[in-house]
């Protein structure tokens, strides 16, 4: 073990000489932060390792070279590793057990990033960690690799998954050499569930969890994954949305037609695509499919709730640049309780320098369904096809033959996927207490308690399969750019993220 200065020693050795030997000790919140910032800097070079290694999940071969680096670096910190198959990439389960330990945490790390566009980055590559400082007037200006050792908390590293989540593995990695260094023995056993398709929706996971639930048995579960409150203080988040996906696609000629020779004859796909879609929503961004905020209301003590969240709603509109949010609920942690309809993407003939004078054949949108605990995803995914068809289209799930086509005057293809569902963990649950615990010890105030995250994660087959309370513990900075060009991770939180998880390992159950 690589020791970095007198402090770290001197911890260690009181650690080998008391910590193994039964005697409990108590750490102070200031050797924690003391530890938590050596431990930092000496896991810069495994995280610029860790970035590194492209990971894509639509290219197995490089998810083969993460799953390696994840069992190597578990095996060097005393976990024992399993490799659960799948039809694609394995799940990869590391386990530590410790002595007198009565419950067990299964913890969740996504290791698999976003695809990349290169030409978009403002660095050589995205999988070449780069450092950068905020520029004299805007933008980031880079830095030398080797300047991180004497960094400043505003100071960020660019890459694919430096936040999400590749920053968080390093984290955990961290928080545990210096937990061996502390002499912290958790009296829980540990075991860490990696997913490597984690942005391909996990479309494995849940028949995975299914077959392995002997071997995943665990008491709860706790996510190291998303950004921080937009205060960027400590926050736990006790609850996310699930996800389905719709493509959706309408037709014209069967192949595209010259505008002029065809244009007031032939019908658009891409006009009729756009009216179809604009038929779901209001001009204030509500659903207007009928039934499709059935069964969701906020009471009395849920609104407390989600007030208690220090959001500023004019900050979050300055920093979307838009004048006004969407009219589903008056505010913002009001407005993720309920399923949202998302247009993701759309795709219909040319445009910019390949346009062309044509009726395009086929029109498509890609829809994203943002699910909560008391919508039934098949429910809603029968209301959209049940109000496409109101609308007076025959609904396929594949290409239309040309009978088909020939007989209907509007037809569309329809496909969808449930990836997977919401999940919501009471407060005063004892993961709930104890996450809350840690926290208030590690940073000297109560953690920001958010209900429920707009965003989606793969963990309602634990919570349902393995039957175990989950919360999320985010520590990146929200502003990171995840899924984006130039995505990011700001050094001040990657310190405390590592303090985060020192504290929940030093924490008693």
């Amino acid at each position: 073990m690589k020791f970095n200065s007198f402090l770290t020693y001197s911890l260690w050795w009181l650690s080998f000489c008391f910590g193994f030997s039964g005697i409990s000790q108590q750490i102070s919140r200031a050797e924690l932060e003391a530890t938590a910032g050596e431990y930092t800097v000496s896991s810069f070079p495994l995280l610029r390792e860790l970035l590194s290694i492209p990971n894509d999940a639509y290219y197995p071969e490089d998810i083969e070279k993460n799953v390696l680096w994840c069992e190597k670096v578990f095996s060097e910190r005393s976990f024992t590793t399993t490799r659960i198959p799948t039809a694609t990439v394995p799940l990869l389960l590391a386990e530590r057990k410790h002595k007198k330990a009565k419950k067990t945490v299964l913890i969740y790390l996504q290791i698999d990033g976003q695809p990349v566009d290169s030409t978009r980055w403002d660095q050589e590559t995205p999988y070449t960690p780069t450092l950068k400082r905020p520029g004299k007037s805007v933008g980031w200006e880079s830095l030398p690799w080797s300047s991180i050792m004497e960094y400043q908390d505003d100071w960020r590293v660019f890459a694919r998954s430096a936040s999400d989540a590749k920053g968080p593995v390093a984290m955990f990695l961290a928080a545990l050499d210096a937990a061996t260094v502390l002499g912290i023995t958790p009296n829980y056993n540990i075991k860490v569930i990696m997913d490597f398709e984690e942005e391909l929706g996990s479309p494995r996971l849940p028949k995975a969890v299914t077959e392995n639930a002997d071997l995943l048995k665990a008491d709860m579960l706790i996510i190291f994954d998303g950004p921080r409150h937009i205060t960027n203080k400590p926050t736990l988040t006790f609850g996310a949305r699930g996800i389905a996906t719709v493509q959706l696609t309408t037709y014209g000629p069967i192949v595209p037609q010259h505008s002029g020779h065809f244009g007031n004859y032939a019908p658009n796909p891409a006009l009729r695509l756009s009216k179809l879609l604009a038929s779901m929503k209001d001009d204030d961004g509500r659903v207007i499919i009928p039934g499709f905020y059935d069964g969701i209301s906020i009471d009395p003590e849920t609104e407390k709730i989600l007030k208690s969240v220090p959001d500023n709603d004019e900050l979050i509109k300055y920093r979307l640049q838009i004048a006004d949010a969407d009219k589903v609920a008056n505010y913002y942690q009001a407005a993720i309780q309920y399923p949202s309809l998302n247009i993701r993407g759309m795709q219909s003939g040319w445009i910019n320098e390949k346009v062309r004078t044509i009726i395009p054949g086929w029109a498509r949108a890609e829809i994203d369904v943002r699910l909560v605990l008391e919508s039934d995803p098949e429910r809603l995914i029968r209301l959209i096809k049940d109000h496409i068809a109101d609308q007076g289209y025959h609904i396929v799930d594949r290409v239309p033959t040309k009978g088909e086509r020939l007989k209907y005057s509007k037809i569309a293809t329809l496909t969808h996927e449930i990836s997977y569902q919401s999940f919501r963990t009471d407060f005063d649950s004892e993961v709930g207490l104890w996450l809350t615990r840690a926290l208030q010890n590690a940073f000297g105030e109560a953690p920001i308690r958010i209900r429920m995250s707009g965003g989606s994660i793969p963990i309602s087959p634990f919570v349902t399969t393995l039957d175990i309370p989950a919360v999320t513990v985010p520590t990146v900075n929200r502003d990171n750019n995840q899924h984006s060009p130039n995505e990011n991770l700001r050094l001040g939180n990657y310190r405390d993220g590592i303090l985060t998880m020192l504290a929940i390992l030093n924490e008693k159950l």
